[in-house]
């Protein structure tokens, strides 16, 4: 169950109370003194990226013919030079390697029609 953020002081007014659920609203503390903004221990915790994500995915990054063994569901294709990148596909497509950010069998297509337009120059 994730948490719910309320205002610092939702408890302190009725008009923000238990039962005016759409009153209580999440609204950044703000003020030089306030300790739910200074993030203390003991006070209502503060709205920030990523808090209380369970599971992080692991992603592999492939940049090595090598690294090809190792891949699984989530591999991503790393940041390598064009000639690379069609060898690696290649042997994907062999292995039946799927990449997250890559469509493997389009770039093929694609790629090799340059490859034999430039060869006919």
């Amino acid at each position: 169950m994730a948490t719910k953020f309320l205002r610092r002081t939702w408890n302190k007014y009725s008009k923000l109370g238990k039962k005016r659920k759409k009153k209580q609203v999440w609204r950044k503390p703000t003020g030089r003194d306030n300790k739910m903004r200074e993030k203390r221990k003991g006070k209502p915790v503060v709205v920030s990226i990523g808090y209380g994500k369970a599971e992080k995915k692991k992603i592999f990054v492939v940049r090595k013919l090598e690294d090809l063994k190792y891949a699984g569901k989530d591999a991503v294709l790393g940041r390598i030079g064009k000639k690379n990148k069609i060898e690696m596909c290649k042997k994907a497509k062999e292995k039946g390697i799927k990449f997250s950010n890559i469509d493997v069998e389009k770039f093929l297509s694609k790629n090799t029609k340059e490859d034999k337009k430039d060869e006919s120059k």
